[in-house]
């Protein structure tokens, strides 16, 4: 009797969890927004059982964090955003959600210009990044990339922090802050966005970390003066995502390894960088370098424990490794799914179970949770 083969790669090599080692793992919950699961939410349990689940009205633009008061934060892809660009559709949000666990939604913002990362936070302010078209003549003054169709326009980043009420309450724009010579776009993207700020992170003493994808690099800006106050060069980072801060100073942040320098594979790696001096101080790689690499998105955590959660984007790939860089705990996304919109597929084409960033969060950061 003939079989049918899985033409799915990633789902026939298996999903679920993979590797477990309950006396090295942080344990916890971790919190899974799928990029084509139609806004389903999961809470998954340390043996990979889904103990939680939300089905948010839009599917998501990037991620879901947990809030302070428990509920889910939620950065949802909007429906009316214009397309900006070719990648726009599967890169956007700005629909956002704040939803109870019983799934009441208790607040809602929205701004279409939305792409990438979001930070919620403390004060229940939003921090996102936007985009507009740069000024005249400001796009000739950028180097690099793949040239501009003639009636292609150049979008340039422009971050802003809103309050509760969807008041801006702060707002900075790269071209006025970052000399374009400063910052050229690597030969291997298109000139549309620059620099293409993808992920956010907000330090303890309110500098804000933005990790640049087309010119590679994390530059800290200060909030008070929109001044650039560090910058981490690409000559140490490579295309990199989600620039955290740690409570010892440095950041951690996922290098993708685009175009990386001196390398003859692509691979990726976690890195906790001195801002300062730009040393790597702790570094997580594969010995066989090419079998972790996703070449777009990504994210790590620094756990309770010491250990440090991993998201690999492209293959729905989730594992946590000790600080001696032993894997400790491995799950695979279940759910595939397909773009449904015409201009994410070309982009991102085939059955997926893509996702942007994911969180393990403690059993006390969720008290509503049954257990």
């Amino acid at each position: 009797m003939a079989t049918t083969v899985d033409q799915v790669t990633q789902r026939r090599r298996g999903t679920g969890l993979i590797a477990h080692d309950s006396t090295l793992s942080a344990g916890g919950y971790t919190l899974i927004a799928p990029q084509t699961a139609d806004g389903h939410v999961y809470l998954i349990d340390i043996h990979g059982q889904v103990a939680h689940e939300w089905k948010l009205p839009v599917r998501a633009g990037r991620h879901a964090v947990i809030l302070p008061n428990g509920n889910l934060g939620y950065n949802g892809n909007h429906r009316e955003s214009p397309n900006l660009y070719a990648p726009w559709s599967m890169w956007h949000g700005g629909d956002f959600y704040e939803v109870r666990p019983d799934g009441e939604v208790v607040w809602r913002y929205e701004d279409p210009t939305h792409h990438h990362d979001a930070q919620w936070l403390p004060n229940g302010h939003l921090l996102y990044a936007a985009c507009a078209p740069v000024p005249q003549g400001f796009a000739e003054r950028v180097p690099g990339g793949t040239s501009l169709a003639a009636d292609e326009l150049m979008y340039g980043d422009v971050i802003r922090e809103v309050d509760r009420t969807g008041r801006l309450v702060w707002e900075w724009k790269a071209w006025e802050y970052l000399e374009p010579e400063d910052f050229p776009i690597h030969p291997g993207f298109g000139r549309y966005h620059w620099p293409l700020v993808n992920g956010l992170g907000m330090a303890a003493d309110g500098t804000v970390l933005m990790s640049l994808r087309t010119t590679s690099g994390i530059i800290g800006v200060d909030k008070a003066s929109g001044r650039v106050k560090l910058h981490i060069p690409p000559s140490v980072v490579s295309h990199q995502h989600a620039p955290v801060p740690l409570e010892n100073g440095r950041v951690l942040t996922f290098d993708n390894g685009n175009f990386r320098q001196g390398a003859h594979v692509a691979f990726s790696r976690v890195l906790e960088i001195d801002p300062v001096s730009h040393e790597i101080a702790w570094s997580y790689q594969d010995e066989m370098v090419n079998a972790f690499y996703t070449a777009f998105m990504g994210s790590a955590q620094r756990l309770w424990n010491g250990n440090t959660h991993i998201t690999e984007s492209a293959t729905g790939r989730l594992f946590e490794v000790t600080p001696q860089g032993e894997l400790v705990w491995e799950f695979i996304l279940p759910w595939f799914g397909e773009y449904p919109d015409a201009a994410a597929r070309r982009t991102g084409p085939g059955r997926l179970n893509t996702v942007f960033q994911t969180w393990r969060y403690q059993a006390e950061q969720l008290p509503w949770l049954s257990r």
